[in-house]
């Protein structure tokens, strides 16, 4: 990023739009060819990105780090416990002091207003690598995912994008892609467990993308190209769980279930997965299941994001 460009953040898809969107999935494809033929362009040689992770993490922090490590550049692993955030710095320090000193920045919390704070005070590109509203950097690997399988008409109305189980930052992510990209996307919830009310009405409000929320996970697999689901209990409601398992009960993506998507349907999961929970051993292992491709696909769509953001 030159110095007399604006910066550019990754806080929502709202900050890609659609056309960058599809920037990004166009080039991750050629960042996963080129990584294939054993060539690593070196397009970030000299830049630093720093990583505050205040949740646990395995994809995202080491796709970041491995994608950093390929594009020439370098990650910094920053945990709240191990820097002053943890001890009271308030934030907007920490993100003046960061951006003299990375190209770029990675945030993975708990409030959305803790990612747009930072990016308030950051003069360097801030990432949302996850926070409980939204997860932008996993459902545009989900997108590539389903892109690979299903080429360009992944992007249609005549596909039909399905997620079963909670109204989670997963979900929300999922709605502001189908706003954006105009795609139609079906969402089956338990009552009470349905995505942020707001959310949804702004996105359906952009006039873009048909949007569709049920309580019946069977309605919704129904002719299903794309099935989606994720824990039920995400981080930090883990005290939830038993309340949870009784309401998610008819939620679990199974074979039944798959039966009624159509016959090109894939199966996605972000990961970790309760097996046996929201999703049976024998669809996340099974010949529909794209859920390692997807994983895989994490490491080049956010190379895609970092070339360019930073």
């Amino acid at each position: 990023m030159s110095a007399q460009d604006a910066k550019r953040d990754l806080l929502s898809f709202h900050d890609l739009g659609a056309e960058g969107l599809l920037a990004v999935f166009e080039r991750a494809a050629e960042l996963k060819r080129l990584r294939a033929a054993g060539e690593l362009p070196r397009t970030l040689a000299g830049k630093t990105l720093g990583m505050i992770f205040e949740k646990a993490s395995t994809r995202t922090r080491v796709s970041f780090e491995v994608g950093m490590f390929e594009l020439g550049g370098h990650a910094v692993y920053l945990s709240a416990q191990g820097t002053q955030i943890g001890r009271g710095e308030p934030l907007r320090d920490t993100a003046r002091v960061l951006g003299a000193y990375c190209s770029g920045i990675v945030i993975r919390t708990f409030g959305q207003e803790v990612a747009e704070e930072l990016a308030r005070f950051a003069p360097v590109p801030v990432i949302n690598g996850l926070t409980d509203l939204l997860h932008p950097c996993q459902v545009a690997s989900d997108l590539f995912t389903a892109f690979e399988q299903l080429g360009p008409e992944a992007f249609s109305r005549g596909v039909r994008y399905v997620w079963i189980g909670d109204g989670n930052n997963m979900a929300h992510s999922w709605i502001e892609a189908a706003a954006i990209l105009d795609l139609h996307l079906v969402l089956a919830c338990p009552e009470g467990y349905e995505p942020d009310a707001e959310l949804l009405r702004k996105a359906r409000q952009a006039g873009r993308g048909r949007i569709e929320v049920t309580h019946d996970p069977r309605h919704a697999a129904d002719g299903a190209d794309v099935i989606s689901t994720d824990v039920w209990a995400s981080m930090g409601e883990e005290g939830e769980q038993e309340q949870r398992a009784r309401a998610f009960a008819g939620f679990c993506v199974d074979e039944a279930l798959l039966r009624r998507a159509s016959d090109r349907a894939m199966v996605l999961h972000c990961l970790p997965a309760h097996r046996g929970e929201e999703i049976t051993d024998a669809v996340i292992e099974g010949p529909r299941s794209a859920v390692f491709q997807q994983a895989a696909n994490r490491l080049h769509v956010q190379k895609a994001i970092l070339e360019r953001l930073l």
